[in-house]
């Protein structure tokens, strides 16, 4: 296949301080242009587009990009869990009393596979993940009898 002219509304500027490849850029080598693009394959030509550099220099630095953008990540990960750790434990010692019933509650709570919540209803003790439908036809429910 050749070149449609498709290509040329999706052509990408050169980034300013980062590499073409780095910043999510494809090269399509049928039309010979950088491009904008989600996809494994060109959008005007069919073929597939190269997403890292052939040149080991090259390589190198995307790769010290990605691995600091990943560090980065796990940094601000990990800041944030600690940040709900200190937020559960300050909730948690003055209301020692009442987490104890919280607790009691959670091993009622199963969360299924698809991480869809189930809870448990109050009148028959089943579980469910639309728990407000069920109650209101619960057979158990002093309202509906």
């Amino acid at each position: 296949m050749t070149c449609k002219g498709i290509c040329v509304r999706y052509k990408a500027q050169k980034p300013v301080g980062t590499g073409r490849y780095a910043s999510g850029q494809r090269r399509c080598q049928i039309c010979e242009i950088f491009i904008k693009w989600e996809g494994l394959w060109c959008p005007c030509c069919g073929y597939r587009l190269r997403t890292k550099p052939r040149n080991l220099k090259y390589k190198a630095k995307l790769r010290a990009r990605v691995e600091a953008d990943s560090a980065e990540e796990v940094e601000t990960n990990s800041i944030a869990a600690m940040e709900e750790e200190l937020v559960a434990e300050a909730a948690g010692k003055p209301k020692s009393k009442t987490t104890k019933a919280k607790t009691t509650k959670a091993k009622t709570t199963k969360t299924t596979t698809k991480g869809k919540e189930k809870t448990a209803c109050q009148f028959c003790g089943k579980l469910y993940v639309f728990i407000d439908k069920h109650e209101k036809k619960c057979k158990k429910n002093p309202e509906n009898q």
